[in-house]
Protein backbone atom coordinates (compact mmCIF):
# COMPACT_ATOMS: atom_id res chain seq x y z
CA UNK A 1 0.00 0.00 0.00
CA UNK A 2 3.05 2.30 0.04
CA UNK A 3 2.13 3.60 -3.43
CA UNK A 4 -1.57 3.97 -2.63
CA UNK A 5 -2.86 7.56 -2.64
CA UNK A 6 -5.87 7.97 -0.31
CA UNK A 7 -6.54 11.47 -1.70
CA UNK A 8 -6.96 9.97 -5.16
CA UNK A 9 -9.21 7.22 -3.78
CA UNK A 10 -11.44 9.89 -2.19
CA UNK A 11 -11.29 12.21 -5.22
CA UNK A 12 -10.09 15.15 -3.15
CA UNK A 13 -6.94 17.26 -2.92
CA UNK A 14 -5.56 19.26 -0.02
CA UNK A 15 -5.07 22.99 -0.56
CA UNK A 16 -2.36 25.20 0.93
CA UNK A 17 -4.84 26.82 3.33
CA UNK A 18 -5.81 23.43 4.77
CA UNK A 19 -9.13 23.19 2.93
CA UNK A 20 -10.10 20.45 0.49
CA UNK A 21 -11.04 20.56 -3.16
CA UNK A 22 -13.73 17.93 -3.69
CA UNK A 23 -13.95 16.71 -7.28
CA UNK A 24 -17.06 14.52 -6.99
CA UNK A 25 -20.44 16.22 -6.72
CA UNK A 26 -23.31 13.80 -6.30
CA UNK A 27 -26.77 14.47 -7.70
CA UNK A 28 -28.91 16.31 -5.18
CA UNK A 29 -32.59 16.71 -4.45
CA UNK A 30 -34.65 19.60 -3.14
CA UNK A 31 -37.18 19.36 -0.36
CA UNK A 32 -40.80 18.91 -1.42
CA UNK A 33 -42.10 21.83 0.60
CA UNK A 34 -45.16 21.78 2.84
CA UNK A 35 -47.54 20.28 0.25
CA UNK A 36 -47.13 16.80 -1.22
CA UNK A 37 -47.35 16.27 -4.94
CA UNK A 38 -49.32 13.29 -6.35
CA UNK A 39 -47.57 10.04 -5.50
CA UNK A 40 -45.42 11.51 -2.71
CA UNK A 41 -45.81 9.65 0.58
CA UNK A 42 -43.38 11.89 2.49
CA UNK A 43 -43.04 15.68 2.56
CA UNK A 44 -39.90 17.58 3.52
CA UNK A 45 -38.72 21.12 4.19
CA UNK A 46 -35.42 22.88 4.90
CA UNK A 47 -34.81 24.86 8.08
CA UNK A 48 -31.80 27.02 8.98
CA UNK A 49 -29.98 25.81 12.10
CA UNK A 50 -27.15 28.35 12.43
CA UNK A 51 -26.69 30.90 9.64
CA UNK A 52 -23.20 31.87 10.81
CA UNK A 53 -22.01 28.25 10.72
CA UNK A 54 -23.98 27.59 7.51
CA UNK A 55 -25.67 24.59 9.15
CA UNK A 56 -29.23 23.58 8.35
CA UNK A 57 -31.68 20.69 8.59
CA UNK A 58 -34.11 18.91 6.32
CA UNK A 59 -37.22 17.73 8.14
CA UNK A 60 -39.32 14.85 6.82
CA UNK A 61 -42.80 13.70 7.79
CA UNK A 62 -45.26 11.20 6.30
CA UNK A 63 -47.87 12.85 4.12
CA UNK A 64 -50.64 10.71 5.62
CA UNK A 65 -50.33 10.83 9.39
CA UNK A 66 -51.54 7.85 11.43
CA UNK A 67 -54.46 8.57 13.74
CA UNK A 68 -55.93 7.30 16.97
CA UNK A 69 -59.69 7.66 16.65
CA UNK A 70 -60.18 11.32 15.71
CA UNK A 71 -56.74 12.54 16.90
CA UNK A 72 -53.49 12.43 14.97
CA UNK A 73 -51.08 9.92 16.51
CA UNK A 74 -47.76 11.48 17.44
CA UNK A 75 -44.68 10.10 15.71
CA UNK A 76 -41.20 9.36 17.08
CA UNK A 77 -38.58 11.99 16.25
CA UNK A 78 -35.32 10.74 14.69
CA UNK A 79 -32.30 13.04 14.40
CA UNK A 80 -30.14 11.74 11.56
CA UNK A 81 -26.42 12.28 10.94
CA UNK A 82 -25.18 11.35 7.48
CA UNK A 83 -22.05 9.39 6.39
CA UNK A 84 -19.16 10.76 4.33
CA UNK A 85 -16.01 10.23 6.38
CA UNK A 86 -16.28 13.68 7.99
CA UNK A 87 -15.17 15.34 4.71
CA UNK A 88 -17.95 14.92 2.18
CA UNK A 89 -21.62 14.26 1.40
CA UNK A 90 -24.69 16.30 2.26
CA UNK A 91 -28.25 15.64 3.36
CA UNK A 92 -29.26 17.18 0.00
CA UNK A 93 -27.50 14.38 -1.91
CA UNK A 94 -30.21 12.35 -3.61
CA UNK A 95 -28.91 9.08 -2.15
CA UNK A 96 -29.22 10.50 1.40
CA UNK A 97 -32.49 12.30 0.67
CA UNK A 98 -34.16 9.13 -0.61
CA UNK A 99 -32.99 7.10 2.40
CA UNK A 100 -34.39 9.78 4.69
CA UNK A 101 -37.70 9.70 2.80
CA UNK A 102 -37.89 5.93 3.25
CA UNK A 103 -37.11 6.01 6.98
CA UNK A 104 -39.70 8.71 7.63
CA UNK A 105 -42.37 6.89 5.64
CA UNK A 106 -41.68 3.33 6.75
CA UNK A 107 -41.05 3.71 10.51
CA UNK A 108 -43.08 6.11 10.39
CA UNK A 109 -41.33 9.06 12.03
CA UNK A 110 -40.52 12.74 11.93
CA UNK A 111 -36.93 12.66 10.68
CA UNK A 112 -34.60 15.63 11.19
CA UNK A 113 -31.51 15.28 8.97
CA UNK A 114 -28.66 17.52 10.10
CA UNK A 115 -26.30 19.27 7.68
CA UNK A 116 -23.23 19.53 9.92
CA UNK A 117 -19.97 21.25 9.02
CA UNK A 118 -17.34 19.21 7.18
CA UNK A 119 -13.66 18.61 7.96
CA UNK A 120 -10.93 19.69 7.55
CA UNK A 121 -12.41 23.19 7.18
CA UNK A 122 -14.15 22.54 10.51
CA UNK A 123 -12.45 19.92 12.65
CA UNK A 124 -13.91 17.93 15.51
CA UNK A 125 -15.62 18.72 17.82
CA UNK A 126 -17.42 21.11 15.41
CA UNK A 127 -19.63 18.26 14.17
CA UNK A 128 -20.62 17.33 17.73
CA UNK A 129 -21.45 20.98 18.43
CA UNK A 130 -23.67 21.09 15.34
CA UNK A 131 -25.45 17.95 16.57
CA UNK A 132 -26.06 19.59 19.94
CA UNK A 133 -27.41 22.70 18.19
CA UNK A 134 -29.90 20.50 16.33
CA UNK A 135 -30.99 18.66 19.48
CA UNK A 136 -31.52 21.94 21.32
CA UNK A 137 -33.48 23.27 18.32
CA UNK A 138 -35.82 20.26 18.41
CA UNK A 139 -36.25 20.66 22.17
CA UNK A 140 -37.11 24.34 21.75
CA UNK A 141 -39.75 23.60 19.08
CA UNK A 142 -41.33 21.04 21.38
CA UNK A 143 -41.32 23.46 24.32
CA UNK A 144 -42.74 26.46 22.45
CA UNK A 145 -46.44 25.70 22.14
CA UNK A 146 -47.15 29.05 20.47
CA UNK A 147 -44.34 29.48 17.93
CA UNK A 148 -42.60 26.10 17.64
CA UNK A 149 -42.20 24.44 14.26
CA UNK A 150 -45.63 22.83 13.64
CA UNK A 151 -44.25 19.55 12.30
CA UNK A 152 -42.28 19.00 15.52
CA UNK A 153 -44.78 20.66 17.87
CA UNK A 154 -47.99 19.13 16.53
CA UNK A 155 -46.89 15.71 15.23
CA UNK A 156 -43.77 14.72 17.19
CA UNK A 157 -43.77 12.42 20.22
CA UNK A 158 -41.33 14.22 22.53
CA UNK A 159 -40.93 11.12 24.72
CA UNK A 160 -39.57 9.09 21.78
CA UNK A 161 -36.56 10.92 20.38
CA UNK A 162 -33.84 8.85 18.71
CA UNK A 163 -30.36 9.64 17.42
CA UNK A 164 -29.39 7.79 14.24
CA UNK A 165 -26.12 7.97 12.36
CA UNK A 166 -24.19 6.07 9.69
CA UNK A 167 -20.37 5.70 9.69
CA UNK A 168 -18.98 9.06 10.89
CA UNK A 169 -22.60 10.04 11.53
CA UNK A 170 -22.86 7.15 13.99
CA UNK A 171 -19.79 8.53 15.77
CA UNK A 172 -21.61 11.87 15.99
CA UNK A 173 -24.81 10.23 17.27
CA UNK A 174 -22.83 8.36 19.94
CA UNK A 175 -20.98 11.45 21.15
CA UNK A 176 -24.17 13.51 21.13
CA UNK A 177 -25.90 10.85 23.25
CA UNK A 178 -23.02 10.95 25.75
CA UNK A 179 -23.59 14.68 26.23
CA UNK A 180 -27.29 14.40 27.04
CA UNK A 181 -26.89 14.43 30.85
CA UNK A 182 -25.38 17.93 30.46
CA UNK A 183 -28.58 19.27 28.86
CA UNK A 184 -31.98 20.13 30.26
CA UNK A 185 -33.94 18.30 27.56
CA UNK A 186 -37.49 18.58 28.89
CA UNK A 187 -39.96 18.03 27.31
CA UNK A 188 -37.71 15.94 25.03
CA UNK A 189 -36.68 12.43 26.09
CA UNK A 190 -34.04 10.34 24.29
CA UNK A 191 -35.43 6.84 23.81
CA UNK A 192 -32.47 5.27 21.98
CA UNK A 193 -29.36 5.61 19.83
CA UNK A 194 -28.90 3.83 16.49
CA UNK A 195 -25.33 3.32 15.26
CA UNK A 196 -25.04 1.99 11.73
CA UNK A 197 -21.46 0.87 10.94
CA UNK A 198 -19.96 3.34 13.46
CA UNK A 199 -16.60 4.85 12.49
CA UNK A 200 -14.05 4.49 15.28
CA UNK A 201 -10.30 4.06 15.13
CA UNK A 202 -7.08 3.83 17.11
CA UNK A 203 -3.32 3.69 16.75
CA UNK A 204 -3.23 -0.07 17.41
CA UNK A 205 -4.47 -2.05 14.40
CA UNK A 206 -7.18 -4.65 14.87
CA UNK A 207 -7.15 -8.04 13.15
CA UNK A 208 -9.95 -7.02 10.79
CA UNK A 209 -8.14 -3.81 9.85
CA UNK A 210 -4.99 -5.74 8.97
CA UNK A 211 -6.91 -8.47 7.16
CA UNK A 212 -8.90 -5.94 5.11
CA UNK A 213 -6.18 -3.26 4.78
CA UNK A 214 -6.54 -3.27 0.99
CA UNK A 215 -10.34 -3.29 1.03
CA UNK A 216 -11.71 -2.06 -2.29
CA UNK A 217 -14.12 0.43 -0.76
CA UNK A 218 -12.57 1.46 2.55
CA UNK A 219 -8.82 0.67 2.64
CA UNK A 220 -6.80 1.37 5.76
CA UNK A 221 -4.85 4.40 4.40
CA UNK A 222 -8.22 6.07 3.79
CA UNK A 223 -9.23 5.54 7.45
CA UNK A 224 -5.97 7.14 8.55
CA UNK A 225 -6.34 10.13 6.22
CA UNK A 226 -9.94 10.79 7.26
CA UNK A 227 -8.92 10.89 10.92
CA UNK A 228 -5.92 13.07 10.07
CA UNK A 229 -8.28 15.55 8.42
CA UNK A 230 -10.97 15.42 11.11
CA UNK A 231 -9.21 15.22 14.49
CA UNK A 232 -8.02 18.34 16.31
CA UNK A 233 -4.55 19.39 15.17
CA UNK A 234 -1.78 17.86 17.23
CA UNK A 235 -3.77 14.78 18.27
CA UNK A 236 -3.61 11.18 17.08
CA UNK A 237 -6.01 8.28 16.56
CA UNK A 238 -6.07 7.48 20.29
CA UNK A 239 -7.93 10.73 20.93
CA UNK A 240 -11.30 10.00 22.55
CA UNK A 241 -13.20 11.29 19.48
CA UNK A 242 -11.64 8.46 17.47
CA UNK A 243 -10.96 5.80 20.11
CA UNK A 244 -13.58 5.72 22.88
CA UNK A 245 -11.95 2.69 24.52
CA UNK A 246 -8.89 4.45 25.95
CA UNK A 247 -10.65 7.25 27.85
CA UNK A 248 -11.73 6.39 31.41
CA UNK A 249 -14.15 9.30 31.92
CA UNK A 250 -15.86 8.49 28.60
CA UNK A 251 -16.47 4.93 29.76
CA UNK A 252 -18.20 6.34 32.85
CA UNK A 253 -20.46 8.47 30.63
CA UNK A 254 -21.38 5.39 28.58
CA UNK A 255 -23.32 4.01 31.58
CA UNK A 256 -26.00 6.66 30.99
CA UNK A 257 -26.39 5.93 27.27
CA UNK A 258 -29.80 4.21 27.31
CA UNK A 259 -30.97 1.75 24.65
CA UNK A 260 -28.61 1.21 21.72
CA UNK A 261 -28.80 -0.53 18.33
CA UNK A 262 -25.47 -1.29 16.63
CA UNK A 263 -25.33 -2.53 13.01
CA UNK A 264 -22.24 -3.88 11.25
CA UNK A 265 -20.94 -6.13 8.47
CA UNK A 266 -18.23 -8.80 8.50
CA UNK A 267 -16.41 -7.42 5.48
CA UNK A 268 -15.97 -3.99 7.05
CA UNK A 269 -12.40 -3.35 8.28
CA UNK A 270 -14.05 -1.68 11.30
CA UNK A 271 -15.96 -4.81 12.34
CA UNK A 272 -13.60 -5.73 15.20
CA UNK A 273 -13.84 -2.24 16.66
CA UNK A 274 -17.62 -2.29 16.36
CA UNK A 275 -17.89 -5.62 18.14
CA UNK A 276 -15.46 -4.50 20.85
CA UNK A 277 -17.59 -1.36 21.19
CA UNK A 278 -20.69 -3.50 21.78
CA UNK A 279 -18.84 -5.49 24.47
CA UNK A 280 -17.85 -2.22 26.15
CA UNK A 281 -21.47 -1.06 26.16
CA UNK A 282 -22.64 -4.35 27.66
CA UNK A 283 -19.95 -4.20 30.34
CA UNK A 284 -21.18 -0.73 31.30
CA UNK A 285 -24.75 -1.99 31.66
CA UNK A 286 -26.13 -0.49 28.45
CA UNK A 287 -29.08 -2.27 26.84
CA UNK A 288 -27.68 -3.15 23.43
CA UNK A 289 -29.19 -4.79 20.39
CA UNK A 290 -26.40 -5.87 18.01
CA UNK A 291 -27.14 -6.73 14.37
CA UNK A 292 -23.99 -8.07 12.71
CA UNK A 293 -24.04 -9.80 9.32
CA UNK A 294 -21.04 -11.90 8.25
CA UNK A 295 -21.50 -10.76 4.65
CA UNK A 296 -21.22 -7.14 3.55
CA UNK A 297 -18.81 -4.20 3.55
CA UNK A 298 -18.63 -0.65 4.86
CA UNK A 299 -21.30 1.44 3.16
CA UNK A 300 -23.04 -1.52 1.53
CA UNK A 301 -26.44 0.04 2.26
CA UNK A 302 -25.51 2.97 0.00
CA UNK A 303 -25.39 0.73 -3.09
CA UNK A 304 -27.40 -2.41 -2.22
CA UNK A 305 -31.14 -1.66 -1.93
CA UNK A 306 -31.80 -4.98 -0.17
CA UNK A 307 -29.33 -4.17 2.61
CA UNK A 308 -30.73 -0.65 2.89
CA UNK A 309 -34.21 -2.13 3.33
CA UNK A 310 -32.93 -4.59 5.95
CA UNK A 311 -31.34 -1.77 7.95
CA UNK A 312 -34.54 0.28 7.79
CA UNK A 313 -36.41 -2.74 9.12
CA UNK A 314 -33.93 -3.00 12.02
CA UNK A 315 -34.55 0.68 12.76
CA UNK A 316 -38.33 0.28 12.56
CA UNK A 317 -38.26 -2.67 14.97
CA UNK A 318 -36.00 -0.80 17.39
CA UNK A 319 -38.09 2.37 17.34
Amino acid sequence: MSKFDPYEHLNVSLNHDGSLTRYVHLPNSTATGETAQPGQSVVSKDVTLNADKKTWMRIYRPNKLPSNDSAVARLPIILYFHPGGWIQMSIADTIIHEQSNCISGEVPAILVAVEFRLAPESRLPAQYEDAMDAIVWVRDQAADRANGDPWIRDYGDFSRCYFYGTSCGANIAFNAALRMPELKLQPLKVAGTILNQPFFGGKHRTKSELKLATDEYFPLPVHDLLWELALPLGTDRDHRYCNPFVDGPMKDKVKHLGRCLVIGFGGDPLIDRQQTFVHMLVQQGVRVEARFDDVGFHGIDMIDPRRATAIRNFIKEFV
